[in-house]
């Protein structure tokens, strides 16, 4: 016997406002930008969130502007290139956030190899690693909820970002390898995929890219950036936060292994 869905009967009113009271998420990246967007939305939701970043400062300054919402974040400092300590944080884990990351622009012929294994422990095998101490607990239960913050380069390419369109593409894969294993168990597993969003991370690109390119940098963002976007504006992290919410919901119980694309209209070209 298939079981049934977790909605209420026709008829009956909607869910109320997303509530994750009583539940622990970990979010990686959770000092700024996407990551910090996230925790915070998931706080207000009620979760403990357990906020990951080699960031102290930023990580205190998330904590409190978390004081006075439903749920909390515990700030928890680490390097995720330390594999083994990345996979013992998400133990008793139920709503996954990877969203960390680092971006470096150049040619693949002047990309420094020690930076794109970096990128590809930060953004791929700390992922699975998340995940797979994650995936105990969730299992157990009966319900989880595994969140990739891909990218629109997780589905198409650009120059001069070998290591991050690789990471971002094998996150592709891991999350949908997710979404079939965990299935059985009442886990999803999905990615959201913005553009460009108003992050630290995206202002760093804009010298790099001007360089790559060799235009000015205040021609980065209307001839680069946006060029393939039919939105001509960048997305913020709070639009990304909501589409994060929206996948631990019971409305998405029965999305996965999928990517939610925040594009603009990119990838409709």
């Amino acid at each position: 016997m298939t079981p049934r869905s977790t909605l209420p009967a026709q008829g009956s009113p909607l869910p109320s406002p997303l509530d994750l009271g009583g539940r622990t998420a970990l979010v990686t990246g959770a000092a700024g930008g996407i990551g910090r967007a996230c925790a915070l939305r998931l706080a207000a939701a009620g979760a403990k969130v357990r906020a990951v970043d080699r960031d102290a400062a930023g990580l205190e300054e998330l904590a409190e502007l978390a004081r006075g919402l439903a749920g909390a974040v515990e700030p928890h400092v680490l390097d995720l290139t330390d594999l083994d300590a990345a996979e013992l944080a998400a133990a008793g884990t139920d709503v996954l956030v990877n969203n960390a990351g680092l971006q470096l622009v150049r040619p693949i012929e002047e990309f420094p190899p020690d930076v794109f294994h970096t990128v590809l422990t930060v953004m791929l095998e700390a992922p699975f690693r998340l995940i797979r101490g994650a995936l105990p607990h969730m299992y157990g239960q009966g319900w989880g909820r595994i969140v990739n913050v891909s990218s629109v380069h997780g589905l198409r390419a650009s120059a001069f970002k070998s290591a991050y369109v690789a990471a971002k593409h094998g996150l592709e894969g891991l999350s949908k390898t997710a979404a079939l294993e965990g299935a059985p168990h009442g886990v999803t597993s999905n990615c959201v995929n913005p553009a460009y969003v108003r992050t630290p991370l995206v202002e760093k690109q804009i010298a790099d890219q001007a360089t790559a390119h060799g235009i000015p940098e205040e021609r980065v963002v209307s001839e680069v950036m946006l060029q393939d976007s039919a939105v001509k504006r960048l997305i913020e992290p709070e639009e990304v936060a909501e589409a994060v919410a929206y996948l631990c919901s019971p409305h998405a119980s029965f999305v996965s292994g999928t990517s939610l694309v925040l594009d603009g209209g990119w990838t409709a070209h």
